[in-house]
């Protein structure tokens, strides 16, 4: 018989070898939540902890750890499972301690910035240096670069801001000038292993919408959250309504900006308050006018001309955009209530 007839033999394999037992087993996962839009089941809170977990710590294998991935970039997140793998993200890494000087009237504020600007300014830090003005500590913390963006990293390296390269580089810069940049992989590093498949695999995964929502602070501080796709406002309200507790810190939701937390300063996008299983509405969505005057922004989006004209909003040389001063100042309500 020619040898390309010939039936293939697969090799002798030693199947009394027993299994490596750092490895997570995941079959019984996929199966629920692999089967499609329409076939797919939500895992129980506690198989959904012990699984993240086990993703976090590198304890599941590459070909399992795609499916999963996958199967929830299909099936999407429930509310339940969101809280549970909240709770192993946050077990992952050490909280930020905020040590309180003269702006112990106010909680500390995480603004997660892992998107950065494609067509408008990335106006990120430009929020958060207007509420470290005010006294309110802010933590930002995201991605150093995205091909095809500018990142809030790189406009705070142009204002002089170095991103963290530690944990305590966080504290301390929240202490000396109350605001500080760190990258995911200073802050979490578990999650940012997670993260960085998205340029392996082409697609985000459960780990995006989750540093969204990270409380990074200990004792619990005001998280800004925000959303690109209306679905995700259900699920993110849910959440914060029915499985945080009021020592878990509140948020405030709203419609990002090209994926950022900071407010559009073409409309006013609706602003929610969760806090104490409640959700308030502060401000109240409005159509963009014709006959609106126009938001005069820095013509070019790269990180110096955004830095410089930073600066000039800083200096009082350019207007603070309404729908930016609108958005400090519910922060600093916000953050300072509960701590008299």
């Amino acid at each position: 018989m020619p040898t390309a007839l010939r039936r293939f033999k697969p090799p002798m394999t030693h199947s009394s070898a027993p299994a490596d037992p750092s490895v997570f087993p995941c079959a019984r996962f996929i199966k629920e939540i692999g089967r499609g839009p329409n076939g797919a089941r939500a895992l129980t809170p506690e198989d959904t902890h012990a699984l993240y977990s086990a993703m976090l710590d590198g304890r599941v294998g590459d070909l399992e750890l795609g499916a999963v991935l996958l199967a929830y970039r299909v099936k999407g997140e429930t509310a339940d499972e969101l809280a549970a793998m909240l709770a192993a993200a946050h077990a992952s890494f050490e909280p930020v301690r905020v040590i309180h000087g003269t702006h112990a009237n106010y909680r500390p504020v995480s603004i997660p910035s892992y998107n950065g600007a494609r067509k408008q300014p990335n106006l990120v830090p430009l929020l958060a240096l207007l509420l470290a003005r005010e006294g309110v500590p802010v933590l930002v913390h995201g991605v150093v670069e995205d091909p095809g963006r500018v990142t809030s990293a790189e406009i705070f390296a142009q204002l002089g801001i170095a991103a963290a390269q530690s944990h305590g580089d966080i504290e301390s810069g929240l202490a000396t000038r109350r605001v500080a940049f760190a990258p995911t992989a200073v802050l979490a590093p578990k999650l940012a292993r997670l993260l960085a498949l998205r340029s392996r695999m082409g697609v985000r995964n459960s780990t995006h919408t989750l540093v969204k929502i990270l409380q990074p602070f200990a004792p619990a501080g005001l998280r800004l959250v925000n959303y690109t796709h209306p679905p995700y406002r259900e699920s993110l309200t849910q959440l914060f309504s029915t499985h945080l507790d009021a020592a878990a810190g509140g948020a405030l939701l709203a419609r990002g900006t090209e994926g950022e937390a900071v407010a559009d300063t073409r409309r006013q996008v609706q602003v929610d308050w969760l806090h104490d299983g409640v959700c308030e509405t502060l401000l109240v969505a409005e159509r963009s006018s014709p006959d609106a005057p126009a938001v005069a922004l820095p013509e070019a989006r790269d990180a110096a001309t955004t830095a410089a004209w930073i600066n000039a909003v800083l200096r009082g040389d350019a207007p603070v955009p309404d729908a930016i001063a609108r958005q400090v100042g519910v922060i600093v309500e916000i953050a300072g209530k509960g701590t008299e």
